[in-house]
């Protein structure tokens, strides 16, 4: 890895570097979030060479990790709950390529009182890089402060 790899421009307009990740999306990050629809909340990350497969794509188990956190995102933004991913289904649309910002959006689809399912979007540019749906099974703990982020 030079120097230089972990040089990124700044994030796109309205995106903030998002707090409270865990320490997979922290070594893999870092994360950014805009929050200015909390019904669709959006996720940015800048794809590095570290991101990147044996022909120079952004990696599937990168693109696939982004779009979780994407969809955990929305589940957690709506119902104001934690869950836990049990199921999560990723289609590879085109490719992303590193020194791009990788843009995904996640929306919750239905509720129930003990899971939640939501899809999502990525996009690198104009391309739609790849679509993912999710079930999450709802945390019967303490509702997460605003402040924590999956």
């Amino acid at each position: 890895m030079s120097d230089g790899e972990d040089q990124r421009p700044e994030p796109p307009v309205g995106f903030l570097e998002a707090p409270n990740r865990g320490p997979f999306m922290l070594h893999n990050g870092p994360m950014f979030q805009n929050l200015d629809n909390p019904a669709a909340p959006r996720q940015a990350f800048f794809a590095l060479q570290r991101h990147a497969n044996t022909m120079g794509l952004v990696h599937g188990g990168m693109l696939s990790a982004f779009m979780d956190t994407v969809l955990a995102q929305a589940v957690q933004k709506v119902t104001l709950r934690a869950g836990v991913t049990v199921h999560l289904s990723v289609d590879y649309l085109d490719a992303a390529r590193p020194d791009h910002w990788v843009i995904g959006e996640g929306r919750v689809t239905r509720e129930t009182r003990d899971v939640v399912f939501a899809e999502g979007d990525a996009w690198c540019g104009d391309r739609h890089v790849a679509r993912a749906t999710g079930l999450f099974k709802m945390m019967r703990r303490r509702p997460l402060d605003d402040a924590v982020t999956p």
